[in-house]
C-alpha cells in the first residue's frame, strides 16, 4: 500500500505485461499522482493490466524533468502518494527519476522502490557471460568520435559490461567495440527481451558486428561484453614495486602475497626470494 508523502519508483514490464508485479498494479490504482515517461505507454499498460487509475497523470521525461520535479515535491508536501514509472524497466536506470529522488531526499521526503523487470539483469542472465561482477554503461555516445573515445578507456575493464543501444546504431557500435576491445572479445546481443521475438545472439565482437551488418536489427537492444582477461606480470616486472613498497615500510612477505594474488602464474615465494636477492 502506498504511503502518503512518499515518493515511489516502480519498475514496469520491459515487454511482456504479465511480468507486472501485484505491487505495481496496486500502486497504479492507489497513487494520487503518477509521473509517467510517456502517458500513452502508461495508458496501454494500464489497459493491458486491467487496472484503474484515479490519480492525476503527468508526463515526466528528460525534456521536462527539471520543471516537473517541483510538481512532484509540491504533491509530496501536501501528503500525496506520488508514483514514478517509465516506459519499461526501473526508473533512474537510463531513464528519468534520479532528479526527483535527489530532490525528494534533500527535502526530507522518504523514497521507496517497487522492484521488478530489468533489461540489464535479464540480458546479463541470458548472455552466458560471467555475471559475478558487472558494470552498466548505459547508451554509448551517438557520434563516432565520441563513441570511440568513451569505449577506449573501458578496454581494460575486468568486469562484464552491459550497454543499451538503438537498433539503428547496433552495427556501428559493435564494430567500434571490436576496435576498442579486440575482435575476439566475447559478447552477446539481446533484443526484444520477454517479447514474442526475443533473441540472444552470442559470439565474438567481430562475429556480432558482421551479424548486425548483414541483419535487419529490430527492437530494444542490450549488448553484453565480457570483461578484459587479466594480464599477468612476470616476477621480474614486479620486483621494483616490491622493493619500493618495502622501502616505504611495508612487510616483504605481505607485499609478495598480495602481488601474487593479483598476478596468476607468479608465486609469493618466487617474488619473496627474488626481492631478497635484489636487495643483496
Amino acid at each position: 500500500m502506498l504511503e502518503p508523502g512518499v515518493l515511489t519508483l516502480a519498475a514496469t514490464p520491459i515487454g511482456n505485461p504479465l511480468d507486472a508485479s501485484v505491487r505495481l498494479m496496486r500502486a497504479l490504482e492507489e497513487a494520487d499522482l503518477i509521473a509517467a515517461e510517456d502517458t500513452r505507454r502508461l495508458a496501454r499498460l494500464v489497459s493491458a493490466l486491467e487496472v484503474g487509475t484515479t490519480g492525476r497523470i503527468i508526463s515526466y521525461h528528460e525534456h521536462n524533468e527539471a520543471e516537473r520535479t517541483d510538481v512532484l515535491l509540491e504533491a509530496l508536501a501536501a501528503g500525496r502518494r506520488v508514483l514514478i514509472v517509465t516506459d519499461a524497466g526501473m526508473p533512474v536506470v537510463s531513464d528519468p527519476g534520479f532528479r526527483a529522488v535527489r530532490a525528494a531526499t534533500e527535502a526530507g521526503y522518504p523514497t521507496t522502490v517497487i522492484p521488478g523487470p530489468s533489461a540489464v539483469l535479464t540480458a546479463l542472465a541470458a548472455s552466458g557471460i560471467a555475471p559475478d561482477r558487472f558494470a552498466f554503461e548505459g547508451f554509448p555516445p551517438r557520434r563516432e568520435g565520441r563513441r570511440a573515445g568513451a569505449l577506449e578507456p573501458l578496454a581494460d575493464e575486468r568486469r562484464t559490461m552491459v550497454f543499451f543501444e538503438s537498433p539503428r546504431r547496433t552495427a556501428a557500435t559493435l564494430a567500434a567495440m571490436a576496435e576498442a576491445f579486440g575482435p575476439q572479445r566475447e559478447a552477446a546481443v539481446a533484443r526484444e527481451l520477454t517479447k514474442t521475438y526475443e533473441e540472444v545472439v552470442r559470439g565474438s565482437l567481430a562475429e556480432l558486428a558482421d551479424w548486425a551488418e548483414t541483419t535487419e536489427v529490430l527492437g530494444e537492444i542490450v549488448i553484453v561484453v565480457a570483461g578484459a582477461e587479466p594480464v599477468s606480470a612476470s616476477a621480474e616486472d614486479l620486483v621494483e614495486e616490491i622493493l619500493a613498497r618495502t622501502a616505504a615500510g611495508e612487510r616483504l612477505k605481505a607485499v609478495a602475497k598480495e602481488l601474487a594474488k593479483d598476478n596468476p602464474g607468479v608465486s609469493a615465494s618466487e617474488l619473496y626470494d627474488l626481492a631478497l636477492r635484489r636487495r643483496g
